[in-house]
């Protein structure tokens, strides 16, 4: 469903740009290509939006703000990537790299992506596992605005697809909502033997000021203080969050306060001058999260971004 939505909103972004540009460039060459920047590169205003916000937001936490040269930095590898994730990867190539279910004792992972996008995000995760030989299964979490707690079933059949193949339990890698989601599986589920480890990537596990401005059931179901995050707290207890790695940036764009994605207990992790999208590519947390899959082998080699 997101995938088909993506194609169409890529589509017509890329059409009325080209048309505005067509348009007017017998009229006034220079109005032709405003208009055609704009419309394609329309985005980066909104980035540098909730860049302003997150500066604002993170003056109160423990993280504190970031230096202007560290958001300007953010700002432009989200700008590169954004394209990338949400105009080719989700659209056009979610199914480029299939689950792969390999019996040959290699510990698997679970792959659970986040708010408004699907399987296509992990690409990059996923080649380097599928050469290594590690199992894997990245799930699509549908409906794309439903509540959270309805994605447990999803991540139920992907979990017990691992497990089944490898013969052990498998690593959660989760990126920004899809924390949250693997959090209301387990409190489901009930039985944390069944996770090796989870690792979390600017997930707001306490909700995020952002999220007040979506009216969509998951997204208010992400905000600061939600009944919903105050009751799956309630149903979790600290030790559970030994599992845990909790991977946060002083640059996240979409989840701030910063430590709002952070868990007592857990191992958190501060990786500065990152935004949202472009954490989950950091050449550190890709490094040391492929290290926890691949435990025993050689070192992981990831290029850097």
């Amino acid at each position: 469903m997101l995938a088909r939505l993506q194609q169409f909103t890529t589509l017509s972004l890329f059409a009325a740009a080209f048309g505005w540009l067509c348009s007017w460039w017998t009229r006034s060459p220079a109005v032709a290509v405003a208009g055609f920047t704009v419309a394609l590169l329309g985005y980066s205003l909104v980035l540098a939006a909730e860049f302003w916000m997150l500066r604002y937001a993170n003056q109160r936490d423990p993280v504190g703000s970031p230096r202007w040269s560290e958001l300007g930095r953010a700002w432009w590898s989200e700008t590169r990537i954004v394209p990338q994730v949400f105009f080719w990867r989700q659209p056009f190539r979610s199914r480029v790299v299939a689950d792969y279910l390999p019996a040959n004792g290699r510990r698997g992972v679970v792959f659970i992506h986040g708010f408004v996008c699907n399987r296509g995000l992990w690409t990059p995760w996923l080649e380097i596992l599928r050469a290594r030989e590690h199992a894997f299964v990245a799930v699509s979490l549908e409906p794309v605005f439903g509540a959270i707690d309805e994605y447990a079933p999803l991540i139920e059949a992907a979990v017990a697809r691992v497990s089944v193949a490898t013969g052990m339990a498998p690593v959660l890698v989760c990126h920004s909502m899809g924390g949250l989601a693997a959090r209301a599986w387990l409190r489901i589920n009930g039985d944390e033997a069944r996770v090796h480890q989870v690792v979390t990537i600017g997930t707001p596990h306490h909700g995020t000021a952002l999220a007040q401005f979506s009216p969509v059931l998951n997204a208010a179901q992400m905000r600061r203080n939600s009944p919903w995050l105050r009751r799956l707290a309630g149903d979790e207890s600290a030790p559970g969050y030994e599992k845990f790695t909790c991977w946060y940036s002083n640059c996240d764009n979409i989840v701030f306060p910063a430590s709002t994605a952070t868990l007592p207990g857990a191992r958190n992790r501060c990786v500065r001058g990152a935004a949202h999208v472009s954490l989950l590519f950091n050449s550190v947390v890709m490094q040391t999260t492929l290290g926890v899959i691949c435990a025993g082998e050689d070192a992981v080699k990831v290029r850097k971004d």
